[in-house]
């Protein structure tokens, strides 16, 4: 029989869940391979490398469509985990709290996937499936995250909520892009992690919210029934209620806020 393996790159998430046991797994890292790392524009958008860091993502020059997603980079972990971490690990990982998944569903982001046969791509909404479990098969790697170009001006943004400012899991938190022509919004794309098994779209906000101008009562525009794909669960980081009152109070700052 096969050994079980396991694909890495800055193993921020492989390393702490093993602490204390012997690792079982044969291990690849392919942190080193330069064709996977790295942020570029293509024609239909922007191709983000498996293995780019939280840290080159900061570094980069980008449009505001990324501000949401370089919000959340600011919040997972401290520095050094930003350095070691990507972006495809904490989607590979499939945590319910990942920062960054939120943000890349409000982007409509596609993974993209290569086996030694083939390659193919995914909406990110079909890539994570459950908790700690996604579609890859098990000769397949994530190779890139793929980002459309939009059609309007977009701005985006990210809100977390945890026992602290830094350095702690999400209790709750949304990310938010919205494409804007002449004061209105003409697509919004809104997501909310760590109230599901894994982060939801909000289609009922979006289409609620098409159409209507970017001003100081957006936020006032959420209902709790927008909630209703979400799922949130008792554990020791909040109840179910607080997480569902976290989210409607977040998703209402945060469209609140781009009014500012």
């Amino acid at each position: 029989m096969a050994r079980p393996h396991a694909v890495l790159a800055g193993g921020t998430d492989f390393y702490p869940a093993r602490v204390g046991r012997a690792i079982e797994e044969d291990v690849l890292d392919i942190g080193a391979i330069p064709v996977l790392r790295g942020i570029s524009s293509v024609s239909s958008g922007w191709r983000l490398g498996a293995t780019t860091t939280w840290s080159d993502l900061l570094e980069a020059d980008l449009p505001p469509l990324f501000d949401g997603l370089k919000q959340a980079a600011r919040e997972v972990g401290g520095r050094q985990i930003q350095n070691a971490g990507t972006l495809a690990g904490n989607l590979c990982n499939a945590s319910p709290a990942a920062d960054g998944v939120p943000c890349l569903l409000a982007l409509d982001a596609e993974i993209e996937i290569a086996s030694s046969a083939a390659t193919r791509r995914l909406p990110l909404d079909q890539f994570i499936i459950g908790v700690r479990h996604t579609a890859l098969a098990p000769d397949e790697l994530v190779v890139a995250i793929h980002i459309p170009k939009p059609a309007h001006e977009v701005r985006s943004a990210f809100l977390k909520l945890g026992a602290r400012r830094y350095l702690v899991i999400s209790i709750a938190m949304a990310a938010a892009t919205l494409e804007v022509a002449d004061g209105r919004i003409t697509a919004a794309r809104i997501a909310v992690g760590a109230c599901s098994a894994v982060a939801r779209r909000l289609p009922a906000l979006e289409a609620a919210l098409a159409g209507t101008r970017v001003d100081g009562h957006l936020g006032d525009r959420v209902d709790r029934a927008h909630l209703a794909p979400l799922t949130p669960i008792d554990d020791a980081r909040g109840s179910a209620g607080y997480r569902s009152e976290a989210a409607l109070v977040l998703l209402r700052r945060l469209l609140a806020g781009f009014a500012r």
